[in-house]
Formats: C-alpha cells, structure tokens, sequence
C-alpha cells in the first residue's frame, strides 16, 4: 500500500458519502484558516502525512509548515497553518490528527529507546506489530524517531521463526526448505532463523545460507555468549521481553540489532488539535 493509497482508503473510510454536517452548514465558498497546536511534548511525526492528506482532499488547500518532523515540539507549538475551502480542511482535520498524534507518540517513544543505545553497536528495529492498513505510517515514524525499519511485511524477507520451525520438521528442514524455495522460484531475498537455544545456534551456523540470527528469549548474559560464539559469521538480532529498563543491558552484549514490537503497539499517541483562527 502507498501512502496515496492509505489516504484514500481512510478518507473513504471515514467520509463515505459525505461529510454532511459541514455540508449543511458552512457555504460551499467558505474559505478559512486553522493551526495545528500541539499539547503535549514530545518528538514530532507526520507532517509528510499531514500534506499528501490535505493534498488529497483538496489540492488548492496552502499549507505552511513551522515544524518539521523529528523534531522537538512542546506545549504550545504550531505545527503547521492550512487556508482554503472550510469544507475541506474539516474533512481533513480528523485523518490529519489521527496520523500525526499516532505517529508522533511512536516517534517520541522510539526517540528515548534509541537514546538508551548510545555508545554501543546495537540499533533499534520495529517488528510486524502494527495496526492493520496503518503500518506505513507507524513503520515511517519509527524512522523518524531513529530506529531502523526491519522488513515491511511477509513478502520482503524469510524469516524462520519457531512456528515455521516446528511445521517444518526442524531448523535444517525448514532452511533447506528455504534455500531450495528461492532457487526455484529465481528470488533474491535474505533469510533469517530464528533461535531458542544453543544448540539450534550451533545447527544455523552449520547450515549456513543464512543472513541473519534472531536470538530470542536469551538472558543478556547468556545472548553475550551466543554473539561471541557466532563471531560476526552472521548478522545478530535480539528480541523478546526487551524494554527501556533491560535495552542497554542487551545493546551491551554486542548484538548487532534490537527489535522490539513495543514501538508500534504499546505507544500512546501525543495531544495535538486543529484550532480554526
């Protein structure tokens, strides 16, 4: 899904066959103003959305940004400005706040993760945990808060997890399974396994033809020894139970990347509103 795509789909969603109450009471001519304050700090997401959304609902709509995103904002802040049809900017102002107060309680939260990272090796992914058809923005205000984006969605990687594991018959025959798969097929995409224990450490690196090692459920203590024994043969990647009192305990092992799904859905969103003036 584009980003045009999800903005039809939401202001299709959310206006159907009209927005009757501004029909009915504000003249077709009506042209107005509004500002987008914000009401809580924070770090700012979403303004890239906020355009292309105005920009769909009504081209002619000016739009002045103040703020741009990744940024600091705090109580009091004006965002952004919008003049033009009053009709249209009540249309827009819901899918507008929706977005951008969403996406900025993501990227704030990202922000403090990340800041718990500096001066190790390690960075911050997001995971599949997103809201259904809103996961290009949630994915979009994880980068702006500055982690990096793990794969989009089930068609831009392999990766082996424990069910696939089990399904399968076992690590090596789900790996084989895998390589014989992208040959056949002619794709070029990277494989990562997803592992519980040592032995099944040991059993990825014997197979070989894989790019990366989610270690999952390990101790900090326990996953130091496991990224020691992998010795850089491999990309590392440490999930499960991980959170801002145990993150830096785990960036300090030496893991290459941290995911965690809590970035995208245990976030409350920042306060903002969309004041006519």
């Amino acid at each position: 899904m584009t980003l045009q795509e999800f903005i039809q789909t939401a202001l299709a969603e959310d206006v159907g066959d009209g927005d009757h109450t501004s029909l009915s009471t504000i003249p077709a001519d009506a042209r107005r103003r509004a500002r987008l304050l914000v009401k809580q700090d924070g770090i700012l997401a979403g303004v890239e959305v906020a355009q292309a959304i105005f920009q769909e609902v009504d081209p002619e709509l000016e739009v002045h940004v103040n703020i741009q995103d990744g940024s600091a904002i705090h109580y009091g802040d004006i965002v952004l400005t919008v003049n033009g049809r009053a009709q249209s900017i009540l249309k827009a102002e819901r899918l507008v706040l929706n977005c951008m107060q969403r996406m900025s309680g993501i990227a704030t939260h990202t922000r403090t993760m990340v800041s718990l990272l500096e001066g190790t090796k390690a960075k911050l992914l997001d995971t599949r945990k997103t809201t259904p058809n809103f996961r290009i923005c949630e994915k979009m205000a994880v980068k702006i808060g500055g982690a990096v984006n793990h794969r989009f969605g089930l068609f831009d990687m392999i990766l082996i997890k424990d069910n696939h594991i089990d399904y399968a018959g076992g690590i090596e025959a789900a790996v084989t399974k895998a390589v014989d798969y992208l040959k056949t097929t002619g794709r070029s995409l990277p494989i990562e396994v997803e592992v519980r224990n040592r032995q099944e450490v040991e059993d990825v690196l014997r197979l070989g033809h894989i790019n990366r090692m989610l270690l999952d459920n390990f101790e900090p203590q326990e996953l130091k020894k496991m990224v020691e024994l992998i010795d850089g043969r491999v990309i590392t990647e440490a999930s499960g139970g991980i959170n801002d009192t145990n993150l830096r305990a785990y960036a300090e092992t030496g893991v290459d990347y941290i995911s965690s799904g809590a970035l995208t859905h245990q976030v409350k969103s920042l306060d903002m509103s969309l004041k006519a003036y």
